[in-house]
């Protein structure tokens, strides 16, 4: 009884269902409140400021406000139609896939109940999938309907203040509904799975079935980021190119037909692509739950069992507490606190967060117990959590270091666009592969310790701290499309200059957020990812991977590659889909510009050509992502699947940081010679400017399609080879080689 010193003192099992739904229920109350605090301002203009004011202005004020409604309506129609497309592929796929999923799980499961473990494992994967489908069409919903009020709230006196309390309300309502909704539909998912398909004796068995959930997600992850990332840059370099370049247009300039639609793929790419990667890192980090039912130390107590669970559901009431807390803390009154609050809001829930992972280890799991073979204590589980939090922060930090304005390394490369784009691009190319190396040593440490201290489920646990504030992540990303819609629409509804300032100053803020968010994102896929890595070795009997194994060898310099071959195709889509997209902007504007007759620009066939193509492009990448592990494995062993996992890992987090803070840094580059950062005669229209375009134009598919999109690489290979495990296993020789090669040696 040494080994389970306070097992009497565990939290009650009766507490475990109110302390996962509870705090689920308190955060989608909690974000209907802000929706409805959202929805409570009327876009009329702010008609109290126009008494005793002039009729006609009065009448243009009115014609504002309509064109503000008619362009937030265009906008959220075009996400809409966009979504309702990709679904409608998401669905094929989802249908096809499960008869695959159904037909491998159960030839390859134990006869008795294969046919119970491949009906659950299909279950979970579409719900999985549904549920992330559920949570990328709410966010974008709330972000479609937030932006037009952002502008609004701009348009009056103190309206930067108000303005960035719309845009962190609208955030938060999909922060918190998307963790709200996985949390407690994962939960429901276990209940139901225990109480009809398996029974006590069959633990393990069910949640491995589970780890279809984490499989759904990852796949709707995958066509939301890369069909989402091209969509939006397809649009925004179209635009840009059109537009900016050849007609010398303002961004946003309502003539431009393009506009719309690089205002419509900001919701695309950055609210349901980003918040279907997370959603996907959540899910598949329910790998711990697979660890915990395979240790009988803990698999009998159902408090140690829902362990993980707890930290993120608890992760939800941190959330609550930091957005009180931050509002009471933070007032954005000026410009420079738009940032400060932003980053507040991070670092409020990290240290909140640390108390309750270190009270849920104590509370939910003994004393000592024994993880494989070794002996763990509860505290160790604690630092695993607290490395993943804080290596999360620090990650964070260090892409802000890296892409923001107010420091030195983009202003280098501000400094150097003075003389060429050619210099520019070189040092931003620089400062991205820089920008690895405190992510990748703050990854190393955690998964060292962690490791070390709990073997691959304290590597899980890292992965669940990081994501224990995933609802504040998802807030300040979601912020950055909202407040970057906002000017959008202030500059097309020719807006007073003054509201598109303000409006600037939210999306700069939003902008240093979106690459922190993507940094938290390319993290938590890390840790995730290698956590998937672990438990796809137990389920196919690979005690070691041993690099001097020819087909081990032969694999991983194929992982390897795979990131590259990736990020090609899904850049040279953004050239392909942004080609047809100037082509139909210089065409509409021979019309638009005509000096005695011109016409409306039609914004809905640049959106119609954004959606098809950004569509047609996301099947070839995504088709390398989802066969080249099943390839590996199923053609040529275990060995060579678990080579090519540990090369697309390692490949792929370099790649993803370096680029994703490259195209960060070009952006924030021009935005700062933009606002007079060199100096008044460096601004719009001077050769520092234009070669500042230049770079932020390049780097649109890094920050936005390619980067972020290698997450969901290196998650979705390791989930699919989880999945298919016992699969792999079987179609292996014995000494994990290919199964044809032993049998033409016999």
């Amino acid at each position: 009884m040494d080994t389970f010193q306070h097992v009497d003192t565990l939290l009650d099992d009766s507490l475990i269902a109110p302390l996962v739904l509870g705090p689920a229920v308190l955060g989608l109350i909690f974000s209907f409140i802000k929706y409805k605090q959202v929805a409570k301002i009327k876009i009329d203009g702010h008609p109290a400021s126009l008494v005793g004011a002039r009729s006609d202005e009065q009448a243009a004020n009115k014609k504002r406000v309509d064109k503000m409604i008619e362009i937030s309506g265009i906008i959220s129609k075009g996400a809409m139609s966009f979504l309702k497309a990709e679904y409608t592929y998401m669905a094929v796929y989802v249908v096809v896939f499960s008869v695959i999923l159904y037909f491998f799980i159960g030839s390859t499961s134990p006869k008795e109940i294969a046919p119970t473990c491949a009906l659950a494992t299909t279950i979970a994967f579409v719900v999985g999938a549904v549920t992330s489908m559920l949570a990328g069409w709410l966010g974008m919903k709330i972000a479609t309907f937030t932006n037009v009020r952002t502008a609004h709230e701009c348009w009056q006196e103190g309206g930067l203040g108000k303005g960035y309390a719309v845009a962190i309300n609208g955030g938060c309502v999909m922060g918190l509904s998307l963790v709200c909704l996985g949390v407690s539909v994962l939960y429901l998912l276990i209940l139901a799975f225990q109480k009809y398909l398996f029974d006590d004796s069959q633990t393990i068995h069910m949640y491995e079935a589970i780890a279809g959930y984490g499989l759904g997600g990852s796949s709707v992850a995958l066509f939301g980021r890369v069909g989402g990332g091209i969509y939006t840059k397809a649009a925004d370099v179209g635009a840009d190119l059109s537009g900016k370049n050849d007609y010398g247009l303002e961004e946003d300039d309502y003539r431009n037909p393009g506009c719309i639609a690089d205002n419509v793929g900001d919701n695309v790419g950055d609210i349901a692509g980003m918040g279907a990667d997370l959603f996907g890192s959540f899910a598949e980090a329910t790998c711990a739950l697979v660890l915990v039912a395979t240790c009988p130390a803990l698999a009998e107590h159902p408090t140690s069992v829902m362990y993980p669970l707890l930290v993120s559901s608890l992760g939800i009431v941190v959330g609550v507490l930091t957005l009180i807390l931050a509002g009471l803390v933070y007032k954005v009154d000026g410009e420079a606190d738009v940032e400060k609050a932003l980053k507040g809001i991070l670092v409020i829930s990290t240290v909140l967060m640390t108390p309750v992972a270190i009270g849920l280890s104590q509370q939910c799991l003994p004393e000592t117990f024994a993880m494989g073979d070794k002996d763990v204590k509860s505290w160790y589980c604690s630092v695993c959590i607290g490395l993943g939090l804080w290596s999360g922060l620090i990650i964070g930090y260090v892409t802000e270091y890296y892409t923001s304005h107010s420091y030195t390394p983009v202003r280098e490369i501000a400094e150097t666009q003075k003389q060429s784009a050619a210099t520019g691009i070189i040092y931003g190319l620089a400062l991205g592969y820089l920008s690895c190396i405190v992510p990748v040593f703050c990854l190393g440490i955690t998964i060292l310790v962690a490791h070390t201290l709990c073997g691959m489920f304290g590597v899980a646990l890292g992965a669940l701290g990081m994501l224990g504030t995933m609802t504040m992540g998802l807030t300040i990303d979601a912020y950055g499309p909202i407040s970057d819609n906002a000017g959008g629409i202030a500059e097309m509804c020719e807006l007073p200059s003054q509201v598109r300032d303000k409006t600037d100053c939210l999306d700069a803020a939003g902008n240093t957020t979106a690459a922190i968010g993507k940094g938290f994102a390319i993290g938590s896929a890390a840790l995730v990812s290698l956590a998937l890595f672990g438990a796809f070795t137990v389920r196919a009997e690979i005690t070691s991977v041993d690099i001097l194994n020819p087909w081990v060898f032969t694999g991983l310099l194929f992982g390897a590659m795979m990131p590259y071959a990736f990020a090609a195709w899904t850049m040279k889509s953004v050239g392909t889909a942004a080609t047809a997209m100037l082509i139909e902007c210089l065409e509409q504007f021979k019309g638009i510009m005509h000096p005695t007759n011109p016409v409306a620009p039609d914004y809905e066939k640049c959106i119609r050509i954004s959606t098809e193509a950004s569509l047609r492009e996301m099947l070839a990448p995504g088709a390398l992502v989802i066969l080249s592990p099943l390839v590996a494995g199923l053609g040529f062993g275990k060995n060579a699947c678990a080579g090519l996992l540990s090369g697309a890992l390692v490949s792929s987090v370099q790649l993803a940081i370096s680029m994703s803070n490259t195209g960060g840094a070009w952006d924030n580059s021009k935005k700062f010679i933009s606002a007079g950062g060199l100096g008044n005669e460096f601004r719009k229209g001077s050769e520092a400017h234009k070669n500042s375009v230049t770079g932020d134009t390049v780097g649109d598919p890094l920050k936005d399609t390619s980067g972020p999109a290698l997450n969901i690489v290196m998650k979705l290979t390791a989930i699919i080879s989880l999945v298919f495990g016992t699969a792999i296993k079987e179609y292996s020789a014995q000494d994990g080689g290919p199964f044809w090669l032993a049998s033409s040696q016999n």
